[in-house]
């Protein structure tokens, strides 16, 4: 019988985004333990159609790494406005995770 899917909040120790230049932005997850790694990158709540859906992209617009030594999965987006440009509610970054926040793993 599977596991019952956990948030993800429990099973990551750290989650948080930033530019990767001005035109996209990077989440960085990294988990508590192997086992956690393990389940969350098996998981179709961190594939790059389900991150897609969730930030309104598509598929083709989400680059996904699995770093296995560092139990860590990064996941790349453009960002919707230029950093720095009229409408760009988030200069650095640093909110574009919360989107994922709510997602069971």
């Amino acid at each position: 019988m599977p596991s019952p899917a956990l948030p993800l909040t429990e099973l990551a120790s750290v989650i948080r985004s930033k530019n990767a230049g001005p035109l996209c932005f990077t989440v960085d997850l990294f988990f508590r333990d192997q086992a956690a790694y393990e389940r969350a990158a098996s998981s179709q709540a961190l594939q790059a159609s389900t991150v897609a859906q969730c930030y309104g992209l598509w598929v083709s617009q989400v680059r996904r790494f699995e770093l296995p030594e560092i139990w860590a999965i990064k996941l790349s987006m453009p960002r919707a406005v230029c950093a720095g440009n009229p409408g760009d509610g988030d200069l650095y970054g640093a909110q574009q995770h919360a989107p994922l926040l709510s997602l069971m793993v």
